[in-house]
């Protein structure tokens, strides 16, 4: 199969095009790609929508992962063009939490436990044609779903605390539209919220300036639950 041209590049990992209907995503610094594989089969298996599994290259590396080439925007870039409203977009991610935390954990034998994104909002979406895709698994383990809940809406705060980020009262008002739509799921408890600000703090990915609004958007997330 032969690599292409890079496609685009995230916090850890490079997208390149390959022959047919698949990408290449390969994670740099030796970020291992197996635990994701897991992830994205059991879910798959599981029916929720997550991209195609491919082939694997004759050389593959721990690092590379081949999946299906989605089309489409994300649901952050639907909601800067004006092609879909705050609430529209908690909805959808609210939904997606809610039939992730349905299926039951891979490893864990703690009943209450649940299969966790831990990085889902809008930039991990693609609006295909067949419908809302999650991509992105990386940090995904297992746990409580109120974790996840807690999660996002703390990626949420952050980005609307940004300064540098041009439409973040349109995100503030995305997160404002989530965390009700979470309350009938158990909401956003703080004991949640304590720990996702934790893991975001333990975080390497993180940038000095991210790290510098954390606790104020733990803040506001509280003020705006309610």
């Amino acid at each position: 199969m032969h690599t292409g041209p890079l496609m685009g590049s995230g916090r850890t990992a490079d997208v390149y095009a390959l022959d047919g209907p698949w990408v290449l995503r390969r994670y740099r610094d030796g970020i291992d790609a197996t635990g994701e594989l897991a992830v994205l089969s059991y879910l798959a298996a599981s029916g929720f929508p997550v991209p195609r599994i491919g082939p694997p290259a004759e050389d593959a590396l721990p690092t590379d992962l081949v999946m299906q080439r989605l089309t489409g925007p994300t649901p952050a870039e639907a909601l800067l063009a004006g092609t879909t409203t705050e609430a529209e977009g908690a909805e959808l991610l609210a939904r997606l939490l809610r039939e992730l935390h349905a299926i039951p954990p891979r490893l864990s034998q703690d009943p209450e436990d649940r299969i966790l994104h831990l990085d889902l909002h809008p930039e991990n979406v693609i609006l295909a044609p067949e419908g809302a895709m999650v991509i992105d698994w990386l940090t995904a383990g297992e746990g409580p779903p109120a974790l996840d809940r807690a999660m996002s809406s703390l990626i949420l705060a952050q980005v609307a605390l940004d300064p540098s980020f041009p439409a973040r009262a349109r995100v503030r008002g995305l997160l404002a539209a989530l965390l009700p739509a979470f309350a009938d799921d158990g909401g956003v408890p703080a004991e949640a919220l304590a720990r996702a600000t934790a893991l975001r703090a333990d975080d390497p990915q993180l940038t000095a300036d991210e790290l510098a609004v954390l606790d104020e958007a733990a803040e506001l997330v509280t003020s705006l639950t309610g």
